[in-house]
């Protein structure tokens, strides 16, 4: 039997002026070439997100802030409900903890970049802006992460101005919500979900890395090719 190839949405808003968007193309390649993992992938914009449940995985982009945070936020919720792999890189990490804190949380939390007015905002403007830098990430032991990379320790590229607020992370692992990735001084780079079959979002940009696929968008696309074979074919790939 022959497998559909894995459908992918990838949330965000393309532009030809986002380096990380120019690099996708050269990201599915690689993952074809190397790995042999063909996607079927979608862009889709933040403000024509809408029924997201027949794709094998969501994949949302850096980019913001985006054309709607509320489609942002529903990829993200339509992932963690239908246990499509998820994988938020940048922005899609930060909209990933706003559908989290939200929904999950019950928390009426805000995103400093999207309204600059609101009190107490889960996703604040970081003291030093991240854009263009490169920095050592440390993954917890056992982790999801930290076994897709092999290592405790990776050096990771950003381009972003904005990060949780440590004040709230505490009641979102309360609720189940795993960070498992930090920088030096200790601020959260990665979280993941336990129990979800593939959900990982991350600050940095792992499209920026020098070597493609990078380990963490290879894994997704092995979890989208997993839940296709489940759903639409034979016995599924496995990391």
């Amino acid at each position: 039997m022959e497998v559909m190839r894995p459908r992918i949405a990838l949330v965000g808003d393309r532009s030809p002026a986002v380096r990380s968007h120019t690099r996708i193309p050269l990201i599915l390649d690689a993952l074809r070439e190397r790995e042999g993992l063909d996607l079927d992938a979608y862009w889709i914009r933040t403000d024509e997100v809408a029924d997201l449940g027949g794709f094998d995985g969501v994949w949302i982009l850096l980019g913001s802030p985006y054309r709607s945070e509320q489609g942002a936020i529903t990829a993200a919720r339509t992932a963690r409900e239908n246990a499509i792999p998820l994988l938020g890189t940048c922005a899609g990490f930060q909209h990933a903890l706003l559908e989290y804190a939200r929904h999950v949380c019950g928390l009426s939390v805000s995103h400093a970049e999207n309204d600059p007015a609101a009190p107490d905002p889960l996703i604040r403007q970081l003291a030093c802006s991240l854009a263009g830098h490169e920095a050592a990430v440390r993954l917890v032991p056992g982790s999801l992460a930290e076994r897709i990379v092999g290592a405790d320790r990776t050096v990771e590229r950003y381009f972003c101005s904005y990060g949780p607020d440590p004040a709230y992370l505490e009641t979102l692992e309360a609720h189940g919500l795993r960070f498992t990735g930090h920088d030096e001084e200790g601020e959260a780079r990665v979280a993941e979900l336990p129990g979800h079959p593939f959900y990982l979002v991350t600050l940095f940009q792992p499209e920026l890395a020098e070597r493609q696929p990078h380990p963490l968008v290879r894994a997704f696309a092995v979890a989208a090719a997993g839940r296709a074979a489940l759903t639409r074919g034979p016995d599924p790939v496995r990391l």
